[in-house]
């Protein structure tokens, strides 16, 4: 499977790109919060990715640190347009986040929906070894 990153060039001549923005020509909001002890105490500089798989692409749409509260505001991510014929049922499309927290050794995976105009919230609790 071929990693690429989502504004590469060569990506977005594809077939597979054309495809998905096809699908997803609309846009969500990403906030992302790293916490311990209960919301209490912010974790900075843990990596956070943003990726999903696209026919054969690993395809990364997002890749930083989180800042000296935890957080990472408005990642923004493709969406699908939303379902005017069924508003029970909204429109979504799944993304992969990795949390990487190198001083600890730890690496959490998470699937998270996200859908069009909405901003989606992904808390992730870093537990450092030795516990809390």
């Amino acid at each position: 499977m071929n990693k690429v990153n989502y504004n590469d060039i060569s990506f977005k001549n594809t077939k597979s790109y054309q495809d998905f923005i096809k699908e997803n020509p609309n846009s969500g909001y990403l906030n992302i919060r790293t916490f311990s002890a209960n919301y209490a105490v912010p974790i900075d500089n843990v990596k956070i990715i943003v990726s999903k798989i696209i026919d054969n692409y690993n395809v990364i749409f997002y890749e930083g640190y989180t800042d000296e509260s935890g957080m990472i505001n408005s990642i923004i991510l493709p969406t699908p347009n939303p379902n005017t014929n069924d508003l029970i049922i909204p429109t979504s499309t799944s993304y992969i986040i990795e949390a990487i927290y190198e001083k600890d050794n730890i690496n959490k995976k998470y699937t998270i929906l996200m859908y069009p105009k909405i901003c989606v919230v992904q808390n992730i609790n870093i537990i450092p070894s030795g516990g809390m």
